[in-house]
């Protein structure tokens, strides 16, 4: 029986399966190993001396769980860089859609599993398993919905209505001044970020944001408009402060936190400013830190930077940051030589909600900016927004697969 000729690969399929960027494969193990290392010397005296479900006092309860997520993510990362990055085209409508569902889900006594009285979070499945936020969908699902719709936009003719009407002269006068283009964006961004931001997850609705602007941007969108959005901005903000009680006391603690009793909205500041300051130049020693005995709330999550200047010091703390500053770069250079302006729009906006997240959780952790409760990628617990991140970085990988090899002259 013959046997059956071997199907030549279409150049698409070539490409797709090209070599991996070493060095930014690399330096995401790199992360995630220290990472690793960081969170079980931050995590175990608080499961040690925590005796509730499903904890009862395990000191590697936090550290196991965070390295099956980062095994399973691991996993996700290869598959999904081993698929052709313009076949997620085809997923962006759909996973917007769930991500949204799945934002409403949140506001349903019964489906949703509040936390500490904010309903952020769900259950993987409804009604048991662990949490996880639809925030986190909710990002890279903009981030790609964008990036697939303005990667044609050159190709997009001007529209034009008629001027025997108001509404079609309107119309015209949308379409030459650039405002009927961003219309669909906006409305996208209106629903999502009201979903988020009413879960009382600021943090949230602002990455949200940060990822669709950087996309707009770098797409080409006029610059008036960020200029008109980012005044708009400054002015929620604004309104928020002298409307909402929370967020005013969020800004006095950070403007002024030498008149904020220690015990009362001051503490999570002061102690970890304490960490920092106690871990000098060459730092404590791993697993040495006297302030996660008890003193910084959330050591193995929104606060594990401060452990980790306390252990490391000064040179461990420049040398996390180095390798962060290193796979944002590495991004932004897969960015410009991605095959497609999809495959560059897409690694722009994924890479500027990593550089986001960072600078946020170092800025609060510093006293540099307001609280906003963002977690330090690769570092803080928490498995299925780590498996999320992993997952993006595939989605990186995949596209810098199809970088085309330079030309011999």
């Amino acid at each position: 029986m013959a046997r059956k000729a071997k199907r030549d690969l279409t150049m698409d399929e070539q490409l797709a399966r090209g070599p991996l960027d070493l060095p930014f494969l690399m330096l995401v193990l790199f992360l995630l190993g220290i990472g690793l290392v960081m969170l079980f010397s931050a995590s175990y005296y608080t499961a040690y001396r925590d005796s509730s479900r499903p904890v009862l006092n395990n000191p590697y309860f936090y550290i196991l769980r965070q390295a099956g997520y980062a095994g399973a993510g691991l996993v996700v990362m290869y598959v999904v860089s081993r698929f052709d990055y313009g076949y997620f085209r085809l997923l962006v409508k759909p996973l917007l859609a769930v991500s949204i569902i799945l934002l409403i889900i949140c506001y349903i006594p019964g489906l949703n599993a509040p936390i500490k009285g904010v309903r952020r979070w769900l259950r993987m499945f409804i009604f048991f398993g662990p949490t996880y936020q639809p925030s986190e969908i909710a990002k890279v699902a903009v981030v790609l919905y964008f990036s697939a719709r303005l990667s044609m936009r050159d190709r997009e003719k001007k529209r034009r209505f008629t001027k025997r009407t108001r509404l079609g002269r309107t119309l015209n006068w949308m379409e030459r001044i650039g405002l009927l283009e961003l219309v669909p964006y906006g409305l996208v961004l209106v629903v999502v970020l009201g979903l988020v931001a009413f879960e009382r997850h600021v943090s949230g609705a602002l990455l949200v944001a940060i990822g669709a602007v950087a996309v707009l941007f770098v797409s080409g969108i006029s610059l008036k408009w960020f200029i008109g959005v980012g005044a708009g901005g400054v002015g929620l903000v604004a309104l928020m402060y002298v409307t909402t009680d929370y967020v005013k006391r969020k800004f006095e603690i950070w403007l002024h936190p030498e008149l904020v009793d220690p015990q009362d909205g001051g503490y999570q500041y002061w102690q970890g400013v304490y960490s920092i300051a106690s871990g000098g130049l060459l730092g404590r020693g791993l697993g040495n830190s006297n302030q996660k005995y008890g003193f910084v709330p959330e050591p193995e999550n929104d606060m594990i930077f401060s452990i980790g200047v306390e252990e490391l010091g000064l040179v461990g703390a420049y040398l996390i940051l180095l390798l962060f500053a290193l796979l944002i770069l590495r991004g932004y250079w897969i960015a410009l030589h991605a095959r497609d302006k999809f495959g560059m729009l897409t690694v722009v906006g994924i890479i500027t909600l990593l550089a986001a997240q960072v600078f946020f959780n170092v800025a609060v952790v510093t006293g540099l900016v307001p609280n906003t409760g963002i977690s330090l990628p690769f570092f803080s617990y928490g498995g299925t927004a780590l498996m999320i991140q992993l997952a993006e970085m595939g989605i990186i990988l995949s596209i810098s697969r199809q970088i085309p090899a330079p030309r011999k002259d």
